[in-house]
């Protein structure tokens, strides 16, 4: 039977947590001996879901959390899930397309969404307006290394 370890947080929905939870998916996925360069993909791709959430899920006057569930296999196949509770993404395909963004896009690129895409092998979002989204980032680390 193979072996998993799994983790799960609940944090607020703060931009200052961003690098929390980068450090926490870091540190969490360590565990199963990733390149430097597999550790970096993973910390970008979990910063832009959750800067996604911190910009977009809440409105300014709203107290809301970030949950974040994190699982490892023995096979190095790591699922990170960021979730909110927030307003949701009305379109979640056009969400997706490279250069779209909801915010000010003097201050905003609309990459987020492709970032987490190329760094991750699969990125699955589920969103309903008014219930909040659920971002699954899934990569399976390279075992040919030696190890």
């Amino acid at each position: 039977m193979e072996h998993i370890n799994r983790i799960k947080l609940e944090i607020p929905c703060r931009s200052e947590n961003e690098a929390i939870a980068r450090n926490i998916a870091a540190i969490f996925s360590a565990s199963q001996d990733p390149t430097i360069e597999e550790l970096t993909e993973i910390k970008t791709a979990v910063s832009e879901a959750v800067s996604n959430a911190v910009l977009y899920a809440y409105d300014d006057d709203e107290e809301g959390s970030i949950y974040l569930e994190m699982e490892a296999t023995g096979s190095g196949r790591i699922t990170i899930v960021v979730e909110d509770r927030g307003r949701g993404i009305e379109n979640v395909q056009k969400a997706m397309e490279p250069l779209y963004t909801t915010g000010d896009s003097r201050e905003r690129s609309g990459m987020g969404f492709t970032v987490m895409e190329s760094f991750m092998d699969k990125v699955q979002v589920e969103s309903s307006p008014g219930k909040g989204t659920r971002v699954t980032l899934i990569k399976s680390l390279d075992r040919t290394n030696g190890f």
